[in-house]
């Protein structure tokens, strides 16, 4: 059993006061069934340490409330916290075993300097929250008012899939018993903005459980307009950065001259085929006016 407190009847008051069906949780959690969110309920076993994070997250709770701690932290505490299993700490530390985490964890030997920050990054915490960790997983007890705690929010505190995003919403944006958009009223929105039938209810439940992981521009345009943010926020974080990539290099062509070049390769470097119509679009504004200058 973790170190956090695990209450299995808990966890279930806390998902049916959410409506969700064991399925839907542990869709919302990766799963590949239903069978662990029972055996969970039922306290016939118990999560790993590292699912915690994503399970209050699920249901809309801290994770300090839903799972109380007994005592101050130590690394594993940490790394568990950040909703990291043990074998992925490896890739956390730019190397290619979790040995060296693992041995400070158990208390055999101490984190190298330079793995230090690498780790505080990925757990959220500071360095002197790091050190004061290790120290308790050597046995050396250290009080938790010994490190100021750290504002900065851990990876496993903000929604990453749709699904998560979706339910964040839900739950962020119609607080205290109010009620979120249906799959129908939610279908229609988006369809109202696209001007064309783009999804039906069943498809926005799919995505809702985590069952559908894809969308279209036309339905991120209408999540966002019934949620009231950006359609930025559905978009995958990947998919967001290769377009700040593509925005950043017809940028850089437009200074340097080579907006026409940039063009005439096309989708080669991955522009949106958006992208590439406004620069097409641009392009032809710009040979308008050239042949207008050399007219006069």
């Amino acid at each position: 059993m973790p170190a956090r407190q695990f209450d299995g009847t808990r966890v279930r008051a806390e998902r049916r006061a959410t409506d969700l069906t064991q399925k839907q949780l542990a869709n919302l959690l990766g799963l590949k069934s239903h069978a662990p969110v029972a055996a969970w309920e039922s306290g016939r076993s118990f999560p790993d340490g590292d699912k915690l994070p994503a399970i209050a997250r699920a249901l809309g709770r801290g994770i300090d409330d839903l799972f109380p701690r007994d005592g101050a932290p130590d690394l594993r505490d940490l790394r568990e916290d950040a909703g990291y299993p043990q074998n992925k700490t490896g890739q956390l530390i730019g190397v290619g075993s979790h040995i060296p985490v693992s041995n400070a964890e158990r208390g055999i030997r101490r984190l190298d300097d330079k793995y230090v920050p690498l780790l505080s990054a990925a757990y959220g915490v500071s360095v002197e929250e790091l050190r004061a960790a290790e120290d308790r997983s050597f046995g050396i007890p250290v009080p938790v008012h010994a490190a100021p705690q750290s504002q900065t929010p851990t990876p496993a505190d903000q929604p990453e899939s749709l699904a998560e995003k979706l339910f964040y919403l839900d739950r962020r944006t119609f607080p205290n018993g109010q009620k979120a958009p249906t799959d129908t009223q939610l279908a229609e929105i988006i369809n109202r903005r696209a001007g064309a039938q783009v999804i039906e209810a069943a498809s926005v439940a799919a995505l809702r459980s985590g069952a559908a992981t894809t969308t279209t521009p036309a339905i991120r345009e209408g999540l966002g307009e019934a949620y009231g943010v950006s359609p930025l926020f559905f978009q995958d974080n990947d998919e967001v950065a290769q377009q700040v990539v593509e925005g950043i290099s017809l940028l850089a062509a437009r200074e340097h001259g080579d907006v026409l070049g940039l063009a005439a390769r096309g989708n080669e470097k991955g522009l949106s085929g958006t992208m590439l119509a406004k620069v097409n679009a641009l392009i032809a504004e710009l040979g308008r006016a050239r042949d207008s200058r050399r007219d006069k």
